[in-house]
């Protein structure tokens, strides 16, 4: 009896003993599995975490001075008539690009260009940056509607807003007037906004963005008199005499041409011209007259081309 007790005990013992190395090897394989799993399951998430991650922002190394005064001189050297002055070198909007702003002057005056380095600075690109996409001039509508302070003409629901930025003293800009009247003319869908953009290299602009500003202030109806009338006296103006001239057409576009010149001089005007400026700087306006026509950034047209660019954008504004 006892043998066999001993036997059966034997054989369960050694059941308990196999089931329980069975279990053990289970576990160890199970904790494997888990060390091996944990660790690679993090690895995972950092990898995901990774891909998510937007790459980082590269900046451009900008050229120097010398470097782009000597492009410049390897590229207009040539003409003894024309020099040239660089306003900025800066990271471009277009990540990786540097973009120059220079002012080139000659005997038919001066003209503001900007060209982009790339990142090797191996090449120059002369252009404009366009935005892209399904509505690629939304961004640059929306901020103009956040940002124009100038005097309009035409309906404020227009379906159409053609900003203006202008230098009084441009003879371009002059030049391109009579086209705006004519639209204003022909279309009632249209409003018109005029943004002050003197340049640098004009010595009585700033003083007439300045009047103007104050004439639009007083009087919707006096300043697109008043601008039609600086323009037309253009030849006549100098820095020494555009107060005199400005207070002058002032008072004939019907506001007081006094009040005007001290409100001219009000910090408040300077600061409102300046944030005319800041506007178009920061939508890639480098010379005048540049015009968007709900957003999309064009130079001065003909009428019959402007037109057109005016009645497609009615239409896909419907």
């Amino acid at each position: 009896m006892y043998t066999i007790l001993w036997r059966k005990d034997s054989r369960a013992s050694r059941r308990r003993f196999v089931m329980h190395q069975f279990h053990k090897e289970r576990l160890k394989g199970i904790l494997m599995f888990r060390r091996l799993a944990v660790p690679t399951f993090v690895l995972l998430l950092a990898a995901l975490a990774g891909a998510q991650q937007k790459p980082a922002e590269t900046h451009p190394v900008l050229p120097s001075e010398d470097t782009v005064n000597a492009f410049l001189q390897a590229t207009f050297g040539y003409d003894s008539s024309l020099s040239w002055k660089i306003l900025s070198i800066k990271p471009s909007e277009a990540e990786g690009l540097a973009e120059v702003d220079v002012v080139v002057n000659g005997g038919q005056g001066s003209q503001e260009q900007k060209f982009y380095v790339t990142p090797d600075s191996k090449h120059a690109v002369i252009g404009d940056i366009m935005p892209f996409g399904s509505h690629p001039y939304s961004e640059f509508q929306k901020t103009l509607e956040n940002g124009i302070n100038g005097p309009t003409r035409g309906p404020a629901g227009a379906p159409v807003t053609v900003v203006e930025f202008s230098d009084l003293q441009c003879p371009h800009c002059k030049d391109a007037q009579p086209t705006i009247n004519q639209l204003m003319t022909k279309r009632q869908n249209v409003r018109v906004v005029f943004q002050n953009f003197p340049l640098p290299m004009h010595d009585w602009a700033a003083k007439a963005a300045a009047y103007a500003d104050c004439v639009g202030r007083a009087s919707n109806d006096a300043f697109w008199k008043f601008i039609d009338s600086v323009y037309g006296a253009q030849s006549d103006m100098t820095a020494s005499n555009a107060d005199e001239k400005l207070t002058g057409l002032a008072d004939a576009a019907g506001v007081k041409g006094a009040d005007m010149a001290a409100c001219a001089a009000k910090p408040e005007t300077t600061t409102r011209i300046e944030h005319s400026k800041k506007l178009a700087t920061g939508l890639g306006v480098n010379s005048t007259p540049t015009f968007f026509i709900n957003g999309r950034k064009l130079p001065a047209l003909p009428y019959d081309v402007l037109e057109r660019m005016v009645d497609f954008a009615a239409r896909q504004g419907q």
